[in-house]
């Protein structure tokens, strides 16, 4: 069977440019990038400009890329090191947010108590902006915010530029998961004034286990991780080659083809929604998922109208049938307490019905969204 997979929003498969790479480099370029020989310079040679490509992307210096294992340690790294180091008293978050910012953010309450404030939420998931100006306002106290500019599950979309000039105002630091939107959407940060943010590379069909942070110049962040001096000081420990170079090309090729795959995914999405709408009239949405302009077009969140008998099965269903795809956030998978997100979003009577995340990529096609159409409908009237 034929495996369908509407789960891009969790991870992408490799693209086999990014395959073919990673062997060259593994095989032929495996010197460690911090030797001064010849083998080491050309691994360090292949870092660089690795680095260099995407801080052309955004407008930025190459000295502020700074590559990671993916989201989890950058957001981790940034959001540790502006409360030990920087001297923040106040973290100004959402509970939207990825548990890579949650829980690190709880962390830093209970090791170093600082002061957690949560911005309230419009029901589609936007950020309420002038709660957050609110609380930029109140009290001299150094202040950070983390907030994601798209939503893993429901894909509602921040106005990131909005949130930056208004944290500059407040002489306040600005640091936003952008994992869900690096290499789907263009960003330049030479005109947007945030601090920090930071990228996985296998959202973009590139390798797991690697990303990269964007730390504004004379930020004053320090490393956490204490060794060597790679990564301009700020990540110590010898950096993977091979997956920074898969991540490079996966880069590259995703802005190199970013008009012509948002049209592609586009479509895909507004099929997805006309199909749904023909066989389950009532079909409901979570976020903004039919507003283009402020939800991505790769991630659709929609609650159907399914008995709860056949709610808690719904996904086990799909799974057997060969369609991979989540209920909540993939980081969520095993948990029983359900989608953190939904909770906060949804009223008692929506969270009964099941919500299923369908995320998309270019690889996916109208036969296979007709195809997951016909198992849920089956499912539905059995």
């Amino acid at each position: 069977m034929k495996t369908i997979y509407f789960d891009n929003a969790a991870t992408t498969g490799l693209i086999p440019e990014v395959v073919e790479r990673m062997k060259i480099v593994l095989s032929d370029i495996f010197g460690n990038p911090s030797s001064v020989h010849g083998v080491g310079r050309s691994a360090k040679a292949l870092v660089e400009t690795a680095r260099k490509t995407i801080a052309t992307q955004f407008n930025v210096s190459p000295s502020e890329i700074i590559f990671t294992s993916g989201g989890t340690e950058g957001d981790n790294m940034i959001l540790q090191s502006a409360v030990r180091q920087l001297g923040v008293k106040t973290l100004i978050t959402s509970a939207l947010e990825h548990h890579a910012v949650l829980h690190a953010a709880e962390a830093l309450e209970k090791e170093v108590n600082i002061q957690i404030k949560y911005v309230k939420h419009q029901i589609c998931g936007s950020p309420d902006y002038d709660h957050l100006e609110s609380l930029l306002s109140n009290g001299r106290e150094k202040k950070l915010v983390s907030l994601m500019h798209i939503n893993n599950e429901v894909g509602t979309k921040m106005d990131l530029d909005r949130v930056a000039k208004l944290c500059k105002r407040y002489h306040t630091l600005f640091h936003s998961d952008t994992v869900q939107s690096i290499g789907h959407y263009p960003l330049d940060f030479s005109s947007i004034p945030i601090d920090f943010c930071v990228g996985a590379a296998h959202k973009f069909h590139g390798p797991k286990g690697v990303g990269f942070a964007f730390i504004r110049k004379k930020s004053g962040l320090g490393s956490l991780i204490h060794g060597g001096a790679q990564e301009r000081g700020l990540r110590a420990g010898t950096e993977p080659v091979h997956n920074i170079a898969g991540l490079e090309t996966a880069f590259k090729m995703a802005y190199q083809n970013l008009e012509k795959d948002t049209h592609t995914i586009t479509d895909l999405k507004k099929y997805c929604i006309k199909r749904l709408e023909e066989v389950f009239p009532d079909v409901q949405y979570n976020g903004k998922c039919l507003d283009f302009s402020n939800s991505t077009y790769t991630i659709l969140n929609v609650r159907l109208p399914i008995s709860q008998e056949k709610a808690s099965l719904l996904t086990f269903h799909l799974d057997l049938n060969g369609i991979a795809c989540s209920k909540g956030s993939a980081c969520q998978a095993g948990s029983d307490s359900g989608s953190h997100v939904l909770q906060a979003l949804l009223d008692d009577e929506q969270i009964k019905l099941p919500s299923v995340r369908i995320s998309f990529s270019k690889f996916n096609t109208t036969e296979e969204i007709d195809t997951f159409i016909e198992v849920l409908s089956a499912y539905a009237t059995s």
